[in-house]
């Protein structure tokens, strides 16, 4: 009964949930997961990167904003943490891209 309470005030004491980490892996998940299907749909890099931010664009707002508010909450101008928020979304659709240009390379 002991571990059972004390289990439960751990619980209950736990940090809110971290809204840039769980948007950057929804959306990182988004991402990779749209290689696949654009393989065997032989797409082009460019209709590739296009159809990954269409599909992914519901991930994409909320991170976005949630880096923002991250970087605006630990001091940076708004100016600088749309920035950051721009960079980071652009090295995750780079990483993908790159995979998937990877992939479609013969051999």
């Amino acid at each position: 009964m002991l571990l059972t309470v004390s289990l439960a005030m751990m619980l209950a004491a736990s940090p809110a949930a971290d809204p840039v980490g769980a948007g950057r892996k929804a959306y990182s998940q988004c991402l990779a997961s749209q290689i696949q299907p654009s393989l065997e749909k032989k797409l082009t890099l460019g209709d590739f990167q296009s159809s990954m931010k269409k599909a992914c664009a519901d991930k994409e707002v909320p991170f976005h904003a949630a880096i923002v508010a991250a970087d605006k909450a630990d001091g940076m101008s708004e100016k600088a943490a749309q920035a950051d928020a721009d960079d980071q979304i652009s090295e995750y659709v780079d990483k993908i891209t790159s995979e998937y240009e990877d992939y479609n390379k013969p051999g």
